[in-house]
Formats: C-alpha cells, structure tokens, sequence
C-alpha cells in the first residue's frame, strides 16, 4: 500500500537565507535551520518545504539557478544539508524541495553553452527564435516590472523567450534531453533523503510555447505523468506538490487519478477565502468549496493562507479584488502587478489576534493539507521598503535582541532589513516571547495543529457544508472510518448562535473552540464569539 502520509500532514515553508544565521555573516543557512528545528517541532510540523537553495546570482530569491545540484555556499555545504536533513529525520519531519526547471538563471552554463555557439547541443535547451517574434509583450506574469516575454541576446543574435524576467530564460521542455535532466536532478535530491518536490509554475512548465517543431504535442500534461512515473519507481512515497493557478475545471488533467501530481494548490479557494474575509461573510469561501472537485485516486488539495510570493487575487472580478484590497491593503505601495498584495497575514488583519485566530483555525479546518509560511506562526509583518515580494521574505524574528536574534552580523551585512519597527517589529513579536507564555499567538496555534493532526477526518475523509441558515457562519463536517468532527467559523465580528440539526448526533464534545465549554447535546445550541471558531467531535473519542 502507498505511503499517504501527505494526507495528515502540517508543511512549513521556509526561506532558508531569511530563517537563522549559525556564522554571523547575515545569511540563514542550513546550520542555523537545523539548530530551530526545535521551534517547528514544537509547533507539530511534519514537513519542511525549502525554497531554492541551489547556486544562483539571486536576482529572484534563489529561483533564478545556475546550478541544480549543488547548495549557495552563502547556506553552507552539501554536508551541512545532509546534517539538516538527518536533523528533521530525528524529530519526525520530512523535507520537500522546489523544483525549479520552467527555466534556469542566464547565468547557468547551459544557457551561456546555448548562446554562444548555434551548433552547441544546449542550443535546443533554450527556446529560440532567429527572428523578432509578433508580439513581445504577449504573457508578462510581472505586469509593471517586466518588459517582454522576449529578449535579444547580441552573442546568439537571437531572441529566447522568458516567462517571468530576462534573466531567467525558458528551458525547452519538448527536448528529450532536458525532461531527463529533470528526471536526474530529481534523482540526485531523491538520494539524498528529500520526500518529493513543489514544483514550480507547472502551466508554464508544460506548455511549449514559442516552440518551433514539426511535432505536435498531443497531450501537454504527459510530462507530468514522466515525472509522476519516475517518482514512483525511485522512491514510491514522495510526492509532487504543483503550484498551479489554475480553475477548477482544469484540476483533473493535474491530479489525473494520482498518475500526475500528487497535491495541488488551491488558488482559487484561496483567493475566494480572502474575499470571505472581506466582506465578513462565507458565502464566496463556502461556493468555492462546493465546487471544487474532489481528486481522483490519492489526490490531495493544498490550502494556505499566505505564500512566499504575493496575494494573487488575479482570479477574482475587478471589483471583488477592489473589495481586497480596500480590506487588507488600501495603500498602492501594499499592492502589485496590478492583481495581488505583498501584505504579510498579520499586517493584513491589523495585528488583531482574534482574527489571526479565526483565519488559522479555518485553514486547518478546510478539506486538504495546510501548508504554512515562516513566520506566520508568530505574526510576523512585513517591510514594504523592500522592493517587489522581498516585501514578506524577512528574517526570522526569534527574540527581542539584535537583528531579532536572527543573525549577530553587523545590520547592513543582513540579507534582508529585520523588522525593527512598529507593533509587529521583533521587539514585540518574537517566537522567543511567545513560545515562555502559555497564552501567547504561538501556544494558540501550536494548539490548532494539534487538534488538526489529531483529526484525520479533516486529512483523509470526505467534506459536508452544513447549511445552519446563516451566510456569515461556515459549518463544516468531516468524515472518516465512522468519526466525525464538526467545525464553525463565525466570519463576523458579532456572536453567532446555530444548531445542527442531525439525529447521528447525540454529543458534540469540544476539541478546540476560542471560549471553552463542556459537552453539547446534539440538538443543543453551539454559540461562537465574534470571529469565534468551535471544533467539535460528534458522539465521543476516536475510534
């Protein structure tokens, strides 16, 4: 039987240069991650998302790699990785990598092989065009900051193309060669003890776009079932996470029956949360969960609240966006490329813990795997002084002292600015502060994994939305081998009442509610405060 441990688990997503420098040269690096380990532990995670980590000029957060298969020497050695990874073993935790081959850095020596020489065998690596292609601009995934999806390089006296910004040239997946290079890199990270991969920007991965062939590519997802296949034979409990910003219409070509990829993020439940928060109402979330479909085979959906890059509230209307960004980032500068925030979770609810709260137990709550942003467990806030989404990629604030304990370097050393100012600067939110008093933002989330790891109902089972007569309350149940925990969140800032009305139920016993009571009678009524949440388990323990 397959390992399905990704169904029950809690991923923690780290920016490893932003999380704790162990060498006082102001970078975070694997020494330093290990040594905090303790703190993700503490908090119950069961597995560490790494952002790239690999050689690379860093002109996007480490995304833009010139080599696959090694590690920034700024982060340490190969050895220190393998030290970090036995690390998370010991404590329970597994590891996913990004995997990053939509395109490489232009500094890659593939890239610079493909350039300089038209009969190189990287030259088919890249996509190329002799001649200036119709429109230049079709595509910008960065509206106001990039350019063109194409770029004229004067050594190849060519244009390649670029999803995303010029120095990050488009790899040529309908190459044989480089779909087996991903396939090697794969394996190279497999052996060293890595339990699969988010892959990045998955559409453009699999879309062959400016391709010149005289091969019709038939179905573009195939490649996902390459990878999917490899991954299974090399090491059959790994997984494959897709970030993919996709309807949900176009949800089964991805998940494919478990032959593609094994979880997949959803954008579209995420950006309709955000607009529940909004308005203080849960019909846009509780439509969006009505109409997602449930993955075939051993699927898996990936829910979050905030990520590493920007809000992307692109899918929503004009208006709804506008409603957004009137709600949790008014100020032009809070916004970018004219769809999304570059807010932290904390900075966009005001620093309200009541909030924080609701929003955290909700995610934990929704049918899939919660995945979590460093930081967000403390409430840490954001530097709008940094340009684009460096925005939220902060340090790490662990206590009050200097650099917020992250690093002992000289400030203008730091990889990025700490944050020293304001209500959520390091001198009032630390994980050091928080993790001493038992009533603190950290004990309470800590709290909420808790009880999420401990309901697997929520993980493996199926999802209903209990319809209790009142828009402004989501009431879900969940399912599993004959138990059931029922979950209430009030999106408003009055006390809301409701009652279900099931005759299975005879004792609603409380596993997590924001006011503490005893056991409710089945028919009784379940009060939640303003912004309140109530986790309930239906006619006793699990069993």
């Amino acid at each position: 039987m397959a390992n399905l441990w990704y169904k029950n688990a809690i991923i923690y997503c780290v920016d490893v240069k932003s999380f704790m420098d162990s060498d006082g040269n102001g970078t975070g690096d694997f020494a330093g991650l290990a040594d905090r380990l303790d703190h993700l532990e503490r908090l119950g995670v069961t597995c560490v998302w790494l952002n790239p980590f690999y050689p690379s000029p860093r002109q996007d957060n480490g995304y833009d790699i010139s080599d696959y298969y090694g590690i920034d020497p700024s982060l340490g050695t190969l050895g220190d990785f393998v030290e970090f990874m036995q690390a998370a073993k010991d404590r329970g935790m597994r590891v996913i990598i990004d995997l990053v081959v939509n395109h490489t850095s232009d500094q890659h020596p593939w890239f610079q092989a493909s350039r300089s020489d038209p009969n190189s065998p990287y030259r088919d690596w890249y996509v190329w065009s002799d001649e200036k292609p119709d429109n230049i601009t079709e595509g910008i995934v960065f509206p106001g900051v990039q350019k063109a999806t194409w770029t004229y390089d004067r050594t190849a006296k060519a244009w390649y193309m670029h999803r995303f910004y010029k120095f990050q040239p488009d790899l040529n997946t309908t190459n044989p060669a480089v779909r087996q290079e991903i396939l090697k890199i794969m394996g190279f990270w497999l052996a060293l003890g890595v339990s699969g991969f988010r892959v990045d920007a998955v559409p453009f991965l699999i879309e062959p776009r400016g391709v010149k062939t005289d091969k019709p590519v038939v179905d573009p997802h195939a490649m996902l079932t390459e990878i999917h296949d490899f991954l299974s034979w090399r090491k059959a409990e790994a997984i494959l996470l897709a970030e993919a910003n996709i309807s949900y219409e176009e949800a089964p070509d991805y998940f494919a029956a478990g032959d593609r990829m094994t979880m997949v993020f959803d954008f579209v439940g995420n950006q309709q949360l955000f607009l529940s928060l909004a308005r203080k109402t849960a019909s846009p979330l509780r439509r969006s969960l009505a109409a997602r479909p449930e993955p075939e085979g051993m699927g898996q959906w990936a829910v979050f609240l905030r990520n590493h890059d920007e809000l992307n509230l692109g899918n929503l209307t004009e208006q709804e966006r506008g409603e957004c960004f009137a709600a949790f980032g008014p100020d032009p500068d809070m916004q970018i490329y004219d769809r999304g925030l570059r807010r932290r979770l904390a900075s966009m609810l005001d620093g309200d813990e009541t909030r924080l709260k609701m929003a955290f137990s909700l995610l934990l709550a929704l049918p899939g795997t919660p995945v979590i942003w460093y930081g967000d467990e403390i409430g840490m806030g954001e530097n709008l002084a940094l340009p684009e989404r460096e925005a939220v990629r902060l340090p790490m604030q662990w206590s009050p002292r200097r650099n917020g304990g992250f690093s002992e370097a000289p400030k203008e050393l730091l990889v990025r600015p700490a944050n020293d100012k304001g209500k959520l600067g390091y001198q009032n939110v630390n994980a050091a502060m928080q993790t001493q008093h038992r009533d603190s933002f950290f004990h309470a989330i800590a709290d909420m994994v808790s009880a999420r790891r401990s309901s697997p109902e929520i993980g493996w089972g199926g999802v209903e939305i209990i319809d209790v007569g009142d828009d402004e309350l989501l009431v879900l149940s969940s399912s599993w081998r004959d138990n059931r925990i029922i979950t209430g969140h009030n999106f408003t800032d009055k006390p809301k009442s409701f009652h279900l009305k099931d005759e299975g139920i005879e004792e609603l016993m409380p596993m997590l509610t924001d006011s503490p009571t005893g056991p409710i009678r089945g028919d009784g009524e379940i009060t939640l405060s303003a912004y309140g949440y109530c986790w309930l388990r239906c006619n006793g323990e699990r069993r």
